[in-house]
């Protein structure tokens, strides 16, 4: 669905000043801490985003009329320069299933710290993870690790589409627990990716990491 700006009447305060042209980044708004509560603030600030299902899968529950089937989806939203959201959606129909899960997706976006955080690359560019870090979701662990330019991605095809979607292209990896479980694993890809903006570092380390400041 194409958004349009001139069409969106803005029912919060931050999204009339994103479409009254005052705020113009999504990291301003996320410098400053502000609850995003319209989907809209997100299509403005960030056009570019582009949509992957993770998973499918039906999920049944007893009720008192019968057994109710629904589908349960997992998606993954980025604009491969640094921001990424995973989210998940339910419905009887895969395509509405689909659309919750996007839009979920996009009110769990984050900025993610990219650098050369390798030793033994010394290209500076924003390439890999700047430091090691761990994410988990239920059984599920998943560590990664920076790595020199050239390497790619050294992670399942579940990391593997949420990292390129961050614009991430190269990464050691380590998992331990059911990574089978397509949901645990995309979880905790995600969020180890999240811990990243928790790393303490001093602004000389960033730098020498080739880490923009956030």
């Amino acid at each position: 669905m194409n958004f349009n700006m001139e069409e969106w009447e803005p029912r919060t305060n931050l999204g009339r000043l994103v479409k009254e042209g005052v705020i113009t980044s999504i990291d301003e708004i996320f410098e400053e801490g502000h609850p995003i509560m319209e989907l809209e603030i997100i299509d403005a600030l960030l056009p570019d985003l582009e949509e992957e299902v993770i998973d499918v899968n039906l999920v049944q529950r007893m009720h008192k009329s019968g057994r109710k089937v629904n589908f349960r989806v997992i998606v993954a939203v980025g604009n491969r320069d640094g921001y990424v959201g995973l989210g998940q959606g339910k419905a009887r129909e895969v395509g509405p299933a689909i659309r919750k899960a996007v839009d979920d997706a996009k009110f769990n976006l984050i900025k993610v710290r990219r650098g050369c955080g390798d030793w033994g690359c010394v290209c500076g560019r924003e390439h890999t993870v700047p430091f090691k870090v761990s994410g988990k979701s239920g059984s599920v662990r998943v560590t990664l690790i920076p790595a020199p330019g050239g390497v790619g991605l050294a992670i399942g095809d579940v990391g593997k589409t949420i990292m390129r979607l961050a614009g991430i292209d190269d990464v050691w990896s380590h998992t331990r627990g059911q990574t089978q479980t397509t949901v645990n694993f995309a979880r905790a890809t995600f969020d180890a990716l999240k811990q990243l903006s928790k790393v303490k570092a001093s602004e000389k380390d960033l730098k020498n990491l080739g880490v923009c400041s956030t």
